[in-house]
């Protein structure tokens, strides 16, 4: 379901790439991001499988809850109308309009432009999908299985793209996120508690309850989010028409990878510092063992809903 959700977001850009610029240099382009991808997959698996367990799933759970609630956070706040809805047409509507602006390069065999847009949106796109592989994969020793389900996702993206020729815009795409951001976070959960030595009511069954937790916290928010939430101000023309300053390609990448785990910064800090606390507990036996993984998951998602809150009344 996650790898879908992105590979929806990266078929809308290489088709109008190719449609634009035309379809060999953005397949070639497309191709050439898979390939780095897989080559990702392939070094980074294996290296995590001889971690001990308790190690990556610390490490691999801590990393996949920031990513897990920064997602579900955003879904939250999009089904409050606090953010705008994902909308594949408009985005492929705003991408073809930025490439026709652009000059085309007359006599080259690859479009450079057509090659490095497919390239980049498949990568940036991409590397989500393979952290959630490895995330899911090595918390419980199942790559293989997580990488099928990727594939399988990429497959079928593929098939209806070639099928139809048009961005899938019917498919629904914002429901997918809020549902694979509650799946996210519970394995995240579960899996950095594991890490950290806290005990779980039922094993592996906790995980079912979990997932039954955020969803109902998140259900609620969306709801108190939107008793909350202040009405947009128009901006000034001067503040709509300024641009970003100018980056490096250095500071783009390092700004991309952090923006998959941090998009509040107060909930990233507040998530890590509750990761350590409740590691300094259990090595302190504060809590008893029957408690100590219900009571983690319970200031996970109170830190969830003080994150929604705190911007639905900005």
């Amino acid at each position: 379901m996650a790898s879908l959700v992105e590979f929806v977001e990266a078929l809308t850009i290489v088709l109008a790439v190719g449609a634009v610029r035309g379809w060999r240099s953005a397949l070639l382009g497309t191709a050439a991001s898979l390939a780095a991808l897989m080559l990702l997959v392939a070094v980074a698996g294996p290296a995590l499988a001889r971690i001990p367990l308790p190690v990556a799933q610390l490490v691999v759970g801590t990393l996949l809850l920031l990513f897990g609630l920064r997602w579900l956070r955003k879904a939250v706040l999009r089904a409050a109308g606090i953010l705008p809805l994902h909308d594949e047409a408009q985005a492929f509507s705003a991408q073809t309009e930025a490439l026709r602006r652009q000059a085309a390069t007359s006599g080259r065999a690859i479009d450079a432009v057509a090659f490095a847009t497919a390239f980049k949106i498949v990568m940036l796109e991409g590397i989500e999908v393979v952290f959630i592989v490895i995330a899911i994969g090595a918390g419980g020793r199942m790559i293989i299985p997580a990488s099928i389900g990727a594939g399988l996702a990429l497959l079928a993206v593929v098939a209806l793209g070639v099928w139809l020729h048009r961005p899938l815009a019917n498919v629904p795409e914002n429901g997918l996120k809020f549902g694979v951001g509650v799946m996210l976070a519970a394995f995240g959960t579960f899996w950095a508690g594991e890490g950290i030595g806290l005990s779980w009511p039922g094993e592996d069954w906790a995980i079912l309850a979990l997932i039954s937790v955020f969803a109902v916290v998140a259900l609620a928010m969306v709801h108190l989010c939107k008793r909350l939430r202040k009405p947009a101000t128009a901006l000034s023309s001067a503040a709509a028409d300024a641009r970003p300053p100018a980056r490096g390609r250095l500071a783009m990448v390092a700004e991309e990878v952090m923006g998959l785990f941090v998009d509040d910064g107060w909930l990233a800090i507040g998530v890590v510092a509750w990761v350590m606390a409740s590691w300094e507990m259990g090595a302190m036996h504060a809590v008893t063992a029957a408690r100590a993984g219900p009571l983690f998951a319970v200031g996970l998602t109170a830190l969830l809903a003080a994150s929604a809150v705190r911007r639905a009344r900005a």
